[in-house]
C-alpha cells in the first residue's frame, strides 16, 4: 500500500517542489493551503506523471479550526499520514511597532500555532503505527533574533526548539522529525514578507525552491535533524553560535536594512 504524505503551504514555492518530489517517489498527497486552484493544478499534473491519489483541501491554516477539519477530514476518510510536511508560513519586514497587528497575529497563529497543532494531531497516530517522519520548515532566522523581522525569526526559532525537542521525546518510536533550515531562497516569501531591496536577497546566490526543496526531502528520508542548506549557510551558522549576542544583533539589522 502506498503512504501518504501531507504537505501545507502546497500552493507555491517549497510546497510544490515538496510535492513534486513525494509524487515522483510514489507517495500519495494530501495538498493543504488557501489558493485551491494553484493546488488542483499541481494535482492534475502529478496525477497524470505518477500515477498518485492526491486530495486537496483549501484551508486557511491563520484559522485553528480549519486546522482541526484537516485532521478531522482524513479521519472520516481513513487516510492515515505517513509523512507529514510542516512547510506553510510567512514573514513580514520593518519595524515592529509599525507593523499591521492582524499581520503579526496571523503569522504567529500559522508559523507557531499551526506547526503545532498538526505535529500533536498527526504524531500520535503515527506513534500508535509505530513509523511515521515529519519535516518542520524552520530558517536560519531561528539561529538568531531579526531586527526588522522581530517576530517571523522568534517564530522560527520556537520551530527550531519545539521540533528539536520533541525529537528525542519520539526516539525509538519510529518516528523521525527533521527540521529544515534554509536561507534566503527563491519563493513568494520575498513579496508577501515586504522585502523588497533588503539587502538580505542581494549578499549571495540565492538558491531555487526546487534546490531547498530537494536538499530537505533527501534529508528527511535519511532522517536528519536539523539541516541547513548550503555550505556558505552552514558557516553563517556556525558563527552565529560561536558569536557575541551584540554583534549578531548589530550583524542582522545592518543586512535587514534596505538599500
Amino acid at each position: 500500500m502506498k503512504k501518504t504524505a501531507l504537505i501545507t503551504g502546497a500552493s507555491a514555492g517549497l510546497g510544490v517542489e515538496f510535492a513534486k518530489n513525494f509524487a515522483k517517489e510514489g507517495y500519495n498527497l494530501v495538498l493543504a493551503a488557501r489558493r485551491t486552484e494553484r493546488m488542483e493544478k499541481l494535482a492534475n499534473d502529478l496525477i497524470k506523471r505518477h500515477n498518485v491519489k492526491i486530495k486537496v483541501l483549501g484551508k486557511d491554516l491563520c484559522h485553528m479550526i480549519e486546522v482541526q477539519s484537516i485532521f478531522d477530514t482524513l479521519q472520516e476518510e481513513n487516510i492515515h499520514i505517513d509523512l507529514l510536511v510542516n512547510n506553510a508560513g510567512f514573514g513580514d519586514w520593518g519595524y515592529f511597532h509599525e507593523s499591521d497587528w492582524k499581520k503579526v497575529e496571523s503569522m504567529i497563529d500559522v508559523n507557531i500555532k499551526t506547526v503545532t497543532k498538526l505535529t500533536y494531531l498527526f504524531m500520535r497516530p503515527m506513534i500508535e503505527k509505530g513509523e511515521g517522519k515529519i519535516l518542520n520548515v524552520a530558517s536560519m532566522a531561528a539561529f538568531q533574533p531579526g531586527p526588522m523581522m522581530a517576530v517571523y525569526y522568534a517564530t522560527k526559532a520556537y520551530v527550531l526548539s519545539f521540533s528539536e525537542a520533541i525529537s528525542k521525546e519520539v526516539k525509538g518510536k519510529g518516528i523521525s522529525v527533521t527540521i529544515l533550515c534554509p536561507g534566503p531562497t527563491e519563493t513568494e516569501f520575498q513579496s508577501s514578507a515586504n522585502l523588497g531591496k533588503s539587502k538580505l536577497f542581494k549578499l549571495t546566490r540565492i538558491p531555487s525552491a526546487k534546490e531547498v526543496a530537494d536538499f530537505g526531502y533527501r534529508e528527511m528520508m535519511k532522517e536528519s535533524l536539523t539541516v541547513v542548506p548550503g555550505l556558505l549557510n552552514k558557516l553563517v551558522v556556525q558563527f552565529i553560535r560561536f558569536s557575541p549576542r551584540k554583534l549578531v544583533l548589530s550583524a542582522v539589522r545592518a543586512i535587514q536594512e534596505r538599500e
